[in-house]
């Protein structure tokens, strides 16, 4: 039995050696490419906005505080297009008509406006960005907490990332999903070993071509 206790003790204590050190990787190789002021922030092609969930036709305040900041990024000329990539698997979950008519409501032409169905996570919307969208540098539109990650997998699949921090005062819940986000860079670091690819690929839709932005969402 004691043995037994020794090794679960050891495989603990790898695990948490693990975890503490690709978060730190993962943080002190990203921290400098991100910014909280659009003053001398780098212009980029692209600003990428990630889905962080809705309540009913509305943004939740995580992705609404994203979309005003992308808007905020392309009126000031700052990144030319806007990549919206979330969830809309299900009829009665559709966090992408949400964000385009935000977008749309908000002034953003929508011939800037390109839409990835399949952006599910993180990871997949960063894969597909490199692989569909053929984006090869990008600004990244998320809270703090998940930016480091974002920019990590972004610049090892090949697009040289940047990150626009959109925090705008308090968030419900704001402490668990910092702690959730220490497993998550665990798991982003092991897709990009591996180079999982996405459930879902599809066609490609370069970002220097014509915008995928449907005429008919608009409402």
């Amino acid at each position: 039995m004691k043995k037994y206790f020794k090794i679960a003790l050891y495989l603990i204590l790898i695990g948490l050696v693990t975890i503490v050190s690709i978060n730190y990787n993962v943080t002190s190789s990203t921290k400098t490419k991100i910014y909280y002021s659009a003053k001398k922030f780098p212009k980029n092609d692209v600003g990428i906005i990630f889905g962080a969930g809705i309540n009913g036709n509305q943004p939740s305040k995580y992705l609404k505080d994203r979309l005003d900041a992308g808007i905020m990024l392309w009126k000031a000329k700052r990144i030319n297009k806007i990549l919206l990539s979330g969830d809309n698997g299900r009829e009665e979950y559709d966090e992408l008509t949400v964000m385009k008519n935000y977008c749309y409501s908000h002034g953003v032409d929508t011939t800037k406006i390109f839409i990835d169905y399949a952006g599910f996570d993180t990871y997949s919307t960063m894969y597909r960005a490199k692989h569909i969208f053929k984006i090869k540098r990008a600004t990244l539109i998320s809270q703090k907490y998940h930016l480091n990650r974002a920019i990590y997998i972004g610049n090892k699949l090949g697009i040289k990332s940047v990150g626009y921090s959109a925090n705008q005062g308090e968030y419900l819940g704001y402490n668990y999903v910092q702690f959730r986000e220490c497993l998550s860079r665990c798991k982003s670091f092991f897709d990009v070993l591996r180079n999982r690819e996405p459930k879902y690929l599809g066609g490609e839709i370069n970002i220097n071509g014509e915008s995928n932005y449907s005429k008919d969402d608009k409402r």
